[in-house]
């Protein structure tokens, strides 16, 4: 039986790419693989699968071949994007689409490549991404949500990370979590259907430091530059309810496209598990927004790492700022908490005495200004500036990762430890630390999400009302040698092969003096 004129059948795909190794540098195809499913037995009609030859061949780095296996020598005879186009084209346009995460990745691979061949892109009818229908179906029982989290969830092995291979699991994944909703559904008050958290959820990442390949722009559609003082006689620590709110403070990035991604997972009606007529709704005509998303088909609340333990952030969310002096270092724990109140996605937190840890540091000195090396998908610099840190917030820090680190070990994840600390030789070599600025975007005007003061040599404080992204702007401000206050969260993350904890700044008092 093979596929039929009328293109009722769903095109699971899937394609294996090189990882951006700078900002600017795109994705290239390195395998692309698909089945045509009939929608109503849900069996294998077709398959297709073929390695694809870059036109720069140099892109396949050793980070690209840890993510998928795929080595230069394995694509040295195999067709180019050109010569397998007319292929693809005939196999995804017109029908409905299915994958992991595809809307975030897959979707726009397939468009950037016809495009760099000058073809228009086949267009779906209809789109179904399984991350997103699954998250909010199945729930977060199997964990982070990745592919291979829901595979060892449901004992079909290990994911290969080719894509023939990947598109296969999906499929029989979707399988087990619709059989397991059907049957929930059938006796909902004898099954228990929130399991949010499995102990035996595993992570594997892929790919490491994100870059996008849309350039490193910092300029936006905003209004016209230049920060304004406000008089803060007493500035106060930022008012923790109002930002947790917002998602920002996820594990992961501070994209739009994600934030707006987990609004649209965590604040969606929850009737009936397994209600066909919204399944149905799900494989409607969606819109295809390329997005440079580079992870194992995963969304930003997929990302997050999986604990047994829970926490309540209380009803404000602010469980305040502690010199590093006073923590003390066997209290330090993990929880849960809610992405944001009444979310039932959940982020890990460091906790001290099952409070989320949080640390106040004062006069820490700029060893580096504003750094714009990384960008968002949206080009956007992800500002950051590197400071000296002082010995008891090394051990606090110290102490932070010995919990992180175990966390992420226990998970299964195979990423590479990135040390919050960086410690060099020589007498004049303090350690020191990156301290991060994130960003929210409203529309198109992007705000830091950072409250910024300054301090005058006689004391006053005045906050700082930035009307403009403007990272030339900033950098004026925080330049090397001078002391900042700095107000930080400690966001433990796992995300393309590289794990760590990311030190927010919640608030920053700059020292004028």
């Amino acid at each position: 039986m093979g596929p039929t004129q009328d293109r009722s059948e769903i095109a699971f795909f899937d394609v294996e790419t090189t990882v951006p190794t700078r900002p600017g540098q795109r994705f290239a195809i390195l395998e692309f693989g698909a089945i045509l499913v009939c929608p109503k037995k849900l069996e294998e009609l077709h398959n297709y699968s073929t390695l694809v030859r870059p036109a720069d061949p140099s892109l396949i780095s050793s980070l690209s071949v840890r993510c998928n296996g795929i080595t230069p020598d394995a694509v040295v005879s195999a067709p180019t994007f050109a010569d397998i186009a007319d292929t693809v084209f005939d196999i995804l346009h017109g029908r409905i689409w299915a994958g992991h995460n595809i809307l975030r990745f897959d979707c726009a691979r397939i468009r950037e490549a016809f495009a760099e061949i000058g073809r228009p892109a086949p267009e779906p009818k209809g789109t179904i991404d399984s991350l997103a229908l699954l998250t909010q179906r199945f729930g977060r029982r199997a964990g982070d949500m990745k592919m291979a989290s829901l595979a060892t969830y449901f004992g079909l092995g290990q994911q290969t990370h080719r894509s023939l291979d990947d598109v296969r699991m999906n499929l029989e994944v979707l399988k087990y979590c619709a059989t397991v909703l059907f049957l929930e559904s059938s006796l909902p008050d004898i099954f228990t259907v929130n399991s949010w958290v499995s102990p035996n959820a595993t992570t594997r990442s892929r790919s490491n430091a994100k870059s996008s390949p849309e350039g490193t722009s910092q300029n936006l559609s905003t209004p016209s530059s230049k920060f304004k003082f406000e008089n803060a006689s007493n500035a106060s620590p930022p008012d923790q309810g109002k930002e947790e709110i917002h998602p920002i403070f996820s594990l992961v990035t501070q994209g739009t496209a994600e934030v707006e991604s987990v609004l649209a997972v965590t604040t969606a009606d929850q009737p009936n598990p397994f209600d066909m007529s919204q399944l149905s709704n799900q494989m409607e005509t969606q819109s295809l927004q390329p997005d440079d998303t580079m992870e194992d088909k995963s969304a930003p609340e997929s990302r997050e790492m999986c604990s047994t333990a829970s926490v309540s952030e209380g009803s404000s969310g602010y469980a305040g700022f502690m010199e590093p002096d006073e923590v003390s270092l066997s209290s330090i724990s993990d929880g849960v908490v809610p992405l944001f109140p009444g979310s039932q996605i959940q982020k890990i937190k460091l906790l001290h005495n099952d409070v989320i840890l949080q640390l106040c540091c004062s006069r820490l000195k700029i060893r580096f200004g504003i750094s714009t090396k990384f960008v968002d998908q949206a080009g956007r610099p992800r500002l950051s500036f590197v400071v000296d840190i002082s010995q008891s917030l090394c051990t606090v820090l110290d102490a932070c990762e010995v919990v992180v680190r175990k966390l992420v070990k226990d998970s299964g994840s195979s990423s590479e430890w990135r040390h919050v600390v960086t410690r060099k030789g020589g007498f004049f070599n303090h350690p020191t630390a990156r301290l991060h600025i994130p960003t929210v975007v409203f529309g198109n005007v992007a705000q830091y999400a950072t409250e910024m003061y300054q301090k005058e040599a006689s004391g006053t404080i005045q906050k700082l009302v930035f009307v403009k992204f403007d990272a030339a702007e900033l950098d004026s401000l925080l330049k090397p040698g001078t002391f900042v206050d700095a107000f930080l969260s400690l966001d433990p993350y796992d995300y393309q092969q590289s794990a760590g904890i990311r030190l927010v700044a919640k608030k920053l008092i700059i020292h004028s003096e």
